[in-house]
């Protein structure tokens, strides 16, 4: 990771982007912060050196009386914007979990406390969540002060698709959603656009993605009074749209408020032609049955729960996501079919819903640390 700031004054990249810059471009126009994921190649997925870079330059943000507010943007293969971030490294995660390589657990370690970092910012944080936004890249986005989505905004919590689950805050953010939304999303991975996105709570506001360019540049052009006049502003820029709906939010609620994994799809599979629920059945099916049933239980602890009591809860769910049972890890299995040997058919165990043992599930909620020897031990609120 290369630790250099990269200046520019374009409404393109900044300077320096290119095959050999740095994961993450940092910059200071004005009084306002400027961050691009500059990994396009790899949608922006976040490395170890991306979080680290992440949390040195917010800290470091924050302690600068001349940084009033900060902004946090995505790249593609042809400039900025069009993807933001579609969540870790999940090559790397598969590679280090497979050879117990001890940066496994620095990466969630040390990304938990960035997401933690930012949900606590003293300053307006503001997130332009073009494109994908998934994972990881909700886990730096979530905690922003204004969280901005597109038309092409496609966001989702996959991780059951790939034997983990909804981490990086995903128990907080997701159990405050309406209804049983948070369940929903959870449990099936199902990716939702920018007018659900703002109906689901996970964002704030819509702004067309061809006027990014502009407001980002103006943003360092122009003199603010402090942070919430920099927030204000961009908040002007935002479309006015009327509050709808989440998309079959009654279906949603009737079927993923029930009370255990097993209900839910037999209620579904049972809905006979309904083609949502069938589909949605199907879904449920191609899962980690054991991942659902961790998953939805993380959902309903997290609804009770302060940020870093969630997140303390995920750092032990994700220790044992690949050590609690040895050689029979679903996240390295979901990984290597998904994204290693690209078969796209996982060996799930067990292989069916109906026979999740409820001991194996209460087992990813036990903490392998003591309270005071926690890895997140220091975060508060």
């Amino acid at each position: 990771m290369n630790d250099k700031t990269d200046t520019g004054t374009n409404t393109g990249m900044p300077a320096g982007v290119g095959a050999t810059a740095p994961e993450v471009v940092t910059e200071v126009r004005g009084g306002v912060g400027f961050i691009t994921l500059n990994r396009p190649k790899a949608l922006n997925a976040l490395s170890l050196g991306m979080v680290r870079e992440l949390t040195r330059t917010l800290l470091a943000w924050q302690q600068d009386p001349q940084v009033l507010a900060v902004a946090i943007r995505g790249s593609n293969k042809e400039g900025a914007f069009g993807a933001f971030c579609a969540g870790g490294d999940i090559r790397f995660l598969h590679r280090a979990g497979s050879e117990g390589n001890p940066q496994l657990e620095d990466f969630f370690t040390e990304e938990y406390a960035l997401n933690h970092l930012i949900h606590q910012y003293r300053k307006p944080y503001i997130a332009f969540m073009d494109g994908i936004v998934m994972g990881g890249g909700m886990g730096i986005s979530q905690g922003a002060s204004l969280r901005i989505v597109t038309e092409r905004t496609k966001m989702a919590m996959p991780e059951t698709a790939i034997g983990l689950f909804p981490d990086v805050g995903g128990g907080y953010f997701l159990s405050r959603c309406p209804g049983a939304v948070g369940e929903w999303l959870a449990l099936t991975g199902n990716t939702i656009g920018a007018a659900d996105a703002v109906a689901a709570r996970l964002a704030d506001g819509t702004m067309a993605s061809a006027d990014q360019p502009a407001v980002w540049e103006a943003l360092g052009t122009q003199s603010f009074a402090d942070g919430a006049a920099v927030q204000q502003w961009v908040e002007s820029k935002l479309i006015a749209e009327d509050a709808g709906g989440i998309s079959a939010q009654a279906k949603i609620d009737q079927y993923f408020g029930l009370s255990d994994v097993p209900a839910i799809v037999a209620a579904l599979e049972a809905a006979g032609d309904d083609e949502w629920c069938q589909a949605t059945a199907a879904t449920l099916r191609h899962r980690s049955p054991l991942m659902l049933f961790v998953v939805l239980e993380q959902i309903r602890r997290a609804r009770t729960m302060n940020l870093a009591d969630d997140l303390r809860m995920e750092r032990d769910m994700v220790r044992h996501c690949f050590y609690l049972r040895p050689g029979q890890s679903e996240t390295l299995e979901g990984i290597r079919a998904l994204a290693v040997d690209k078969d796209h058919a996982p060996r799930w165990n067990p292989s069916r819903i109906e026979d999740v043992s409820p001991a194996v599930v209460q087992a990813f909620f036990q903490s392998p640390w003591p309270a005071q020897a926690h890895p997140l031990a220091a975060l508060s609120g």
